[in-house]
């Protein structure tokens, strides 16, 4: 069971420190906002729409393509995110979040080696970067690489002690290998954590078959 975490919504201010941006007051920006508005929303095929007129008029932003690539992985079109993610990182080599969100496209389609290079390099270009761990401990543990998910998954909630997923992914692993003392402790911190509902009544669930 995998638990992909909501995207960010991407703002000038938050790229300033990995991307050179030319222009947060550009002609591109309102379609931009209008696409955040309609992602947040849950309006896909708007966002999309909007995302795409401002890339038209800005065709050399990195955050247009990354977020246009957010909404096709949260629609289930993998393959054309990842599109997205690559003219993104081609555009800004340094991206540290579009390897790790393309990695989860990867993670998605079952093609986990090369998930794991991305969120290799997102960690190279990041180290603090604790979903990347998580992340990668999920295609370790898809791989039957438990231990080293694990391992992952620790790593992840000493970066973010808040982070829920890290535990019930931890939690969920440690069940697997038998581990159940290790397995409740982990999903009850989760539960104790989470503000999603879906995850926080499959740690409930799991919890329960203990």
């Amino acid at each position: 069971m995998n638990f992909k975490g909501k995207f960010v919504l991407v703002t000038c201010s938050m790229l300033a420190a990995t991307l050179v941006i030319s222009s947060c007051a550009s002609p591109a920006q309102e379609y931009f906002n209008k696409g955040n508005e309609y992602f947040e929303q849950g309006q896909y095929d708007e966002a999309i729409a909007e995302y795409t007129k401002a890339i038209e008029l800005e065709p050399q932003r990195a955050e247009l393509y990354y977020q246009r690539g957010n909404v096709y992985f949260e629609s289930g079109q993998f393959q054309t995110a990842i599109a997205d993610y690559d003219r993104a990182i081609v555009l800004a080599p340094r991206f540290a979040v579009a390897y790790n969100d393309r990695g989860q496209a990867y993670t998605m389609m079952a093609q986990f080696d090369r998930a794991i290079a991305d969120y290799d390099k997102a960690i190279e270009l990041n180290p603090k970067l604790a979903a990347a761990y998580d992340n990668r401990g999920l295609a370790y543990r898809n791989k039957g690489e438990l231990d080293t998910a694990i391992a992952d998954f620790t790593e992840a909630i000493e970066l973010d002690p808040n982070l829920a997923k890290a535990y019930f992914n931890r939690g969920y692993t440690y069940n697997k290998e038998g581990d159940k003392v290790q397995a409740k402790s982990d999903l009850e911190k989760c539960i104790e954590l989470s503000t999603d509902p879906s995850l926080t009544k499959a740690a409930q669930d799991l919890l329960k078959r203990l």
